[in-house]
């Protein structure tokens, strides 16, 4: 059942590919928040088809990645950032980034950008400016089962999808987790 599902899945999106923004009808049904870019970094992107890259960006339910994403291209250079594992040195410049710099509960970020604990401490972050001409999916984190106990539902947080992150990134800034409790 699964292996159909996916098929249709893909089937689907291809037939959306026209409007930079793939979700289904049944994916509309579920996904939630918005692809266009926050108001504050609105004129710094254009949006631009890519259904290569939309399609690498985009999972299915439980896996992880987008729900739903909108290809852009960047116009401006613009700060984001990415939580990541210091055990894995390569993962430093991943391809999940978000527009704001992360704060709170570890556990409240986790679910708001679906990041299985299997996947990454999160014990690092980096900050970096992406280079301008640099082209990125915005979109919505889709649900992502971690373990038979863990699951994270589809979110409304934006996160940015970069393929090969080190090439469109400058002026890196990386610091370290510390423990505290509240």
């Amino acid at each position: 059942m699964k292996k159909v599902f996916i098929f249709i899945a893909l089937g689907a999106l291809q037939g959306c590919a026209n409007t930079h923004t793939v979700a289904t009808a049944e994916q509309q049904s579920y996904c939630i928040g918005s692809t266009t870019v926050q108001s504050e970094f609105s004129d710094k992107f254009l949006p631009i088809q890519d259904d290569a890259l939309l399609s690498k960006a985009i999972g299915a339910p439980l896996q992880g990645k987008l729900c739903q994403g909108t290809v852009y291209q960047s116009t401006h250079d613009i700060v984001v950032y990415r939580a990541w594992n210091s055990t894995n040195p390569k993962s430093q410049f991943g391809q999940w980034w978000s527009f704001s710099r992360p704060s709170g509960l570890t556990a409240d970020y986790r679910k708001d950008f679906e990041i299985c604990y299997q996947w990454s401490p999160l014990d690092k972050l980096v900050k970096c400016t992406l280079k301008a001409g640099t082209k990125v999916v915005v979109g919505n984190g889709q649900s992502a089962k971690c373990s038979e106990y863990l699951s994270y539902p589809v979110s409304e947080s934006q996160q940015l999808f970069i393929v090969e992150a080190q090439d469109a990134m400058q002026y890196c800034e990386t610091y370290d987790s510390v423990m505290r409790w509240e």
